[in-house]
């Protein structure tokens, strides 16, 4: 387990003051896995009057940072960068609607404005402001479009691997194309939706290393443990069908106002014309090309990961 300088007894503290809406754990197996790599146990809270309910966690001191995670993933997708970076910043991490052990609603829309929503209306829950937004894949996109619509609010966005491309994940590896290119078809779908299981998660997963090493073998076992979840099955499939909405968000890019850091692995599945298109949408947006390093850089490359949000801190900023 990683080490921080952060002590238990100063987060029972930190929890006794909390926003309203905040909920008691609902389920103990959501707390399983992150309490290896944590010592500060998940909450959750409920973004609307009727829902739907997400599992998040809120650990560190100093400015907001809000980490956004990708597809089939969850807030433990962080968990080499978090424990690290709660020295720097107040650090909010939460499972999407449908993802991880947030609450699975029925026929919820995945759509990207649907979850930039969702995120906004977890930042307003939190009251944050002066805000950095980091994401990765569909999260940095996500990121991107929270930015372009909290204006003076979002110190800074640092973007990891941008996911507003296609085919996207199925650039992976051929698992990870064959798969989800039946998920997404009409009838079958559903049918290849639901036989997912650890092989075909580990599997596709691997496809975003540039060194398959570097994943966790027990984050696999924690993801094919939450796909075990009723309704799971259903949600995959609806997100990976709305994947498509996180290339239209594009043309949000030119409303950003904040300073922006684009960061890619040098074997992200974007092509490098394609990093340079996102580029040109953003107003004096910076780059960084991380070597031997592919989609998932928080759990490959997470040195890099910290040092990048912990210097951009310090340069970055309000004025004033």
């Amino acid at each position: 387990m990683s080490h921080i300088s952060w002590k238990r007894r100063d987060f029972n503290e930190f929890l006794l003051s909390k926003p309203e809406g905040l909920m008691p754990m609902l389920d103990q197996k959501s707390s399983d896995y992150t309490s290896q790599w944590l010592p500060v146990s998940p909450q959750f809270i409920t973004l609307g009057d009727k829902g739907p309910t997400v599992r998040y966690l809120q650990i560190g001191q100093g400015p907001a940072l809000v980490l956004l995670h990708t597809v089939r993933t969850q807030l433990d997708l962080f968990q080499r960068v978090i424990p690290k970076l709660a020295n720097d910043f107040s650090v909010y991490a939460l499972d999407y609607p449908g993802f991880g052990w947030s609450e699975i609603v029925p026929d919820a829309d995945y759509r990207e404005p649907a979850l930039r929503r969702h995120v906004l209306t977890f930042i307003e829950k939190m009251q944050l402001d002066d805000i950095t937004l980091a994401g990765e894949s569909i999260g940095a996109t996500l990121a991107l479009t929270a930015a372009s619509e909290l204006g003076s609010r979002v110190r800074q966005v640092v973007a990891f691997n941008t996911y507003d491309y296609l085919p996207g994940l199925e650039r992976a590896n051929l698992l990870a194309s064959i798969i989800i290119k039946s998920v997404r078809a009409p009838v079958i779908g559903s049918i290849f939706a639901s036989l997912e299981n650890r092989d075909i998660v580990n599997g596709i997963v691997k496809g975003g290393f540039f060194d398959p090493r570097k994943l966790p073998s027990d984050f696999v076992d924690e993801l094919a443990r939450v796909g075990k979840r009723a309704g799971y099955s259903r949600a995959a499939r609806a997100v990976y069908k709305a994947l498509p909405s996180f290339v239209a968000a594009r043309s949000r890019y030119s409303s950003i106002t904040s300073p922006v850091t684009l960061v890619y692995g040098d074997h992200d599945w974007s092509r490098p014309s394609e990093r340079e298109a996102v580029r040109s949408l953003i107003h004096q947006a910076k780059m960084i090309t991380l070597p031997n390093a592919g989609h998932f850089t928080s759990l490959e490359r997470a040195d890099e990961f910290v040092q990048i949000l912990s210097q951009t801190k310090f340069k970055e900023g309000r004025a004033g």
